[in-house]
């Protein structure tokens, strides 16, 4: 197939493109009836994000949307923004910003390719079913073209999968190695049968931190779907403005943002939150995926021994088991999530720089880090809970 017939366009809105368009290239799986892999990279997601002011004008997220062409058809597309910070993004280059501003650069505006403020790993050149390698390539040089025509510093790839790492990769865009704590369901039958996969000290103490949480005062509920009301995002977005106020300064989302998934995406959300004495005192945000459950945002008005771990790993945990689902990602950071379950899992990302100087030390930096990562990720997994072979026979 001819690649100059493909015709590469950036959007500066969703709504100049229709939902099934886009995601016949983000989501196609859903033709057999289930969820999307990711709901993050769907159009009601990104949609939502646009249509709550939580990007666009004021918030250094400005939607350039990528999208390519064939006989008038999108076969590709990618959420892509211009940055003019590098906030909300959970892949750092602060420090690559401040030496390139240093040596007289001007680092900001960046291009990237992301799911704004999630850490998750998803498809992020999204292509319709049968143009993979065209779809994909024509994705990767129109981004590089467009950062390099407009004197961009450097273009950013957060969170891909490990094939579009791979591919970006062959295609001269420079792979990052980062790490996350995940949970894997190995076919659990209950929270039980993941607790018997663990050693007994570790066993025992998720059994007793459980506990503690659970004698609280109070009750713990889960909404998904029909059941949330406006109430529930009402309780939550208290505890994620104290959560982002403590964390980032100021919330990245804004309230118009929940009433988007309350209104278009509540079937995608399991919203858990703890009730006592006729109030809500706590919450966490889950999306929930084809075969992953996404913990997001946790939040509270008052402090209880272990109730974060219940709320946010535990149940997690729980809701995984009984859906069938085949992992938990529980957010960026956190060593504390070890030894609850959750292993280090390598996470991707792609970059591009354009000032060859500059780029050759950052491909040398990341060359190191790859490595560290690699031993690190190496080393937390023997720290983990899991029970040891050797372990089990002496006893």
């Amino acid at each position: 197939m001819d690649q100059a017939q493909i015709e590469v366009q950036v959007l500066a809105s969703l709504s100049q493109i229709t939902a099934a368009e886009w995601d016949a290239c983000a989501c196609p799986e859903v033709a057999d009836g289930g969820p999307p892999m990711d709901p993050f990279s769907t159009y009601r997601f990104l949609k939502a994000l646009e249509d709550s002011g939580s990007v666009g004008r004021g918030t250094g997220w400005q939607p350039q949307y990528l999208t390519a062409y064939l006989d008038g058809m999108l076969i590709a597309c990618a959420p892509m923004y211009v940055k003019s910070h590098s906030q909300g993004e959970y892949i750092f280059d602060h420090s690559w910003a401040h030496a390139y501003e240093r040596a007289g650069g001007q680092y900001y505006p960046k291009l990237q390719i992301a799911v704004p403020f999630t850490p998750a790993t998803g498809r992020r050149f999204l292509v319709r079913p049968g143009y993979d390698g065209i779809g994909q390539q024509a994705l990767v040089q129109g981004a590089v073209q467009l950062a390099a025509d407009n004197q961009i510093s450097s273009l950013h790839v957060t969170f891909c999968t490990g094939d579009e790492a791979e591919m970006g990769a062959q295609m001269g865009l420079m792979p990052r190695a980062s790490q996350q704590f995940h949970w894997q369901n190995h076919d659990y039958p209950d929270f039980d049968g993941f607790l018997a996969s663990l050693s007994s000290r570790k066993r025992k103490n998720i059994r007793k931190e459980r506990a503690q949480a659970n004698a609280f005062g109070g009750t713990i509920h889960e909404f998904t779907g029909d059941a949330l009301r406006p109430e529930h995002w009402e309780a939550f977005w208290v505890f994620y403005q104290d959560t982002g106020a403590r964390k980032w300064g100021s919330p990245y989302l804004s309230r118009a943002f929940f009433d988007e998934v309350q209104a278009h995406m509540r079937d995608d959300v399991v919203l858990i939150l703890a009730e006592r004495e006729g109030r809500w005192v706590a919450g966490a945000l889950n999306f929930v995926g084809r075969e992953t459950l996404f913990g997001r945002y946790w939040g509270c008005r008052e402090h209880h021994p272990c109730l974060h771990f219940e709320l946010c790993y535990y149940r997690a945990i729980d809701i995984a088991i009984r859906r069938g689902l085949k992992r938990v990602e529980a957010g960026a950071q956190g060593e504390h999530k070890l030894a609850r379950g959750y292993l280090p899992t390598q996470t991707h990302s792609l970059h591009w720089v354009g000032d060859p100087g500059f780029a050759d030390a950052v491909a040398r930096f990341l060359e190191a880090e790859r490595d560290a990562v690699a031993e690190e990720i190496e080393v937390l997994t023997d720290y983990g809970p899991f029970r040891k072979l050797q372990v089990e026979e002496q006893e």
